[in-house]
């Protein structure tokens, strides 16, 4: 099952039905992902809690009573893989959306690994 996958359809579902809050399993995968999207402005917070399953407590980002999370959508599978030079990295929307890629220097948003001259996977895209 993909974790990150229900992470990012659980953020774009709850601030459908305008939730202030959603509550996922924790992993350190997810928390790279969270600090990312919370650098980008996507989600206003979160907080992990000391239990014995560690979860994750994410408050959702609004502007003008709608979700910042338009759209989600997974680009590399745990089936396939999905690759790409510094050189082929895309815009997504037009420059209003945004890639996230898991690199050698860590978790990075297309514009940062831009900047970085650095490539990898492409986790997924978010608008």
């Amino acid at each position: 099952m993909d974790q990150i996958a229900n992470m990012l359809t659980s953020i774009k579902n709850a601030g459908l039905v305008k939730k202030a809050t959603v509550t996922i399993p924790s992993s350190k995968m997810k928390v790279a992902i969270l600090e990312l999207l919370k650098q980008e402005g996507y989600v206003k917070t979160y907080h992990v809690t000391d239990s014995a399953k560690p979860e994750v407590e994410i408050v959702l980002e609004y502007k003008k009573d709608e979700p910042k999370v338009k759209g989600v959508k997974r680009i590399s599978k745990q089936s396939k893989r999905v690759y790409t030079g510094v050189k082929d990295i895309t815009q997504v929307k037009y420059g209003f959306g945004m890639s996230v890629l898991s690199t050698p220097k860590g978790i990075l948003s297309d514009k940062q690994a831009r900047k970085e001259l650095v490539g990898g996977e492409v986790l997924f895209t978010i608008w």
